[in-house]
């Protein structure tokens, strides 16, 4: 048995001359063969160890091997001799009446049939078992531990979601007041061309920070730009931020106006874009709190608000919106004065 551990060590060094099998003649060199079976012929010689991955093994009569013989994933017939160890793994080992091996017979998760007449000169160990480990049992403790997979109270996200949508409505409430007329620019785009605003929007958010970093990585190059490279992406973050809540207060302000129509009331600006958004903020938030697919619905109104904002910029100039040209003014018809009679 000691001599099989060495045929580890062994085996590892045989990895390197690894070459195709086809027929030799007179004394071989040692061989490791993956995935086909070798035959050492009767009068052969093999000078050094045999190694075979996943195929079959022949050493057949008055064949010498001049070391080990190692079958991983296969068998092995030996008919003839080797002067080293016989390891098989995973296969069978068949040793016929005139065979010899000079050191161990080893076979692991395998089998050996020895005929009458073979001869071992070392140990034969055959069906070695795997090793068993036992793995320690981590005693249980006297108190449950915490379910850190419940994720936040529900309760506490309604609570939330309502007073993220109170906080925005006082704040879509106030800009109505001063900036009535850009937020009414904003809702008027988003109205017109919302998949054209929700285009520009993924533009701006997932695009614009490629060139924001090349800018960047320009200015970093020069240290005394860092600052100014540090303030443009602060810049860059804060009108991202800003665009989008007043995308979403100005499709709040629409949502209101829309209301109000329906029921046949006439409310001030500042009311329909209080309700509007408070509403607004209320359904997205509810639909922001089923798991998996709850951001979806915010996501797309935030980037079509996004869109809309900025191809207004901020509703200080409208869309454009094709339409029929109005027709040119008909001239009046020129009548030709009368001939005068002739004479």
């Amino acid at each position: 048995m000691k001599k099989l551990l060495y045929v580890l060590p062994i085996l590892i060094l045989l990895l390197l001359p690894i070459t195709p099998v086809h027929a030799f003649t007179g004394n071989l060199d040692g061989r490791v063969v993956f995935g086909q079976s070798f035959t050492l012929k009767s009068g052969e010689t093999l000078d050094g160890d045999l190694v075979i991955f996943g195929g079959e093994a022949t050493i057949e009569e008055n064949a010498s091997v001049k070391g080990n013989v190692v079958i991983i994933g296969g068998s092995l017939v030996m008919d003839g001799s080797a002067t080293g160890d016989a390891v098989v793994i995973g296969g069978l080992m068949t040793m016929g009446e005139k065979s010899s091996v000079a050191g161990d017979v080893t076979t692991v998760g395998g089998s050996l049939q020895r005929a009458a007449g073979a001869e071992v000169g070392g140990q034969i160990v055959t069906n070695i078992p795997a090793p068993n480990v036992q793995i320690p049992v981590t005693p249980s403790a006297p108190f449950p531990p915490p379910n850190l997979a419940t994720g936040i109270n529900p309760i506490l996200q309604g609570f939330g979601v309502l007073g993220a949508a109170i906080l925005f409505a006082a704040l879509a409430m106030l800009l109505a007041l001063f900036l009535h007329s850009q937020m009414d620019r904003v809702a008027q785009a988003i109205a017109a061309e919302p998949i054209v605003a929700g285009g520009i929007g993924l533009l701006t958010v997932f695009v614009s920070p490629i060139a924001l970093v090349i800018v960047v990585v320009v200015l970093v190059l020069t240290i005394i730009l860092s600052l100014v490279a540090a303030l443009a992406v602060f810049a860059w973050a804060f009108l991202i931020v800003v665009a989008w809540m007043f995308g979403l207060m100005a499709l709040g302000m629409e949502i209101g106006e829309r209301f109000a129509k329906a029921i046949h009331q006439n409310w001030s600006p500042v009311l329909s874009a209080g309700l509007g958004t408070f509403v607004l903020m209320l359904v997205g938030g509810g639909f922001g709190l089923i798991q998996y697919i709850g951001w979806i619905p915010e996501f797309l109104i935030g980037m079509v608000g996004i869109g809309a904002v900025v191809m207004t910029i901020f509703g200080t100039r409208p869309i454009h919106r094709p339409g029929a040209t109005a027709p040119a003014a008909e001239q009046p018809a020129v009548s030709n004065p009368p001939l005068p009679p002739t004479s």
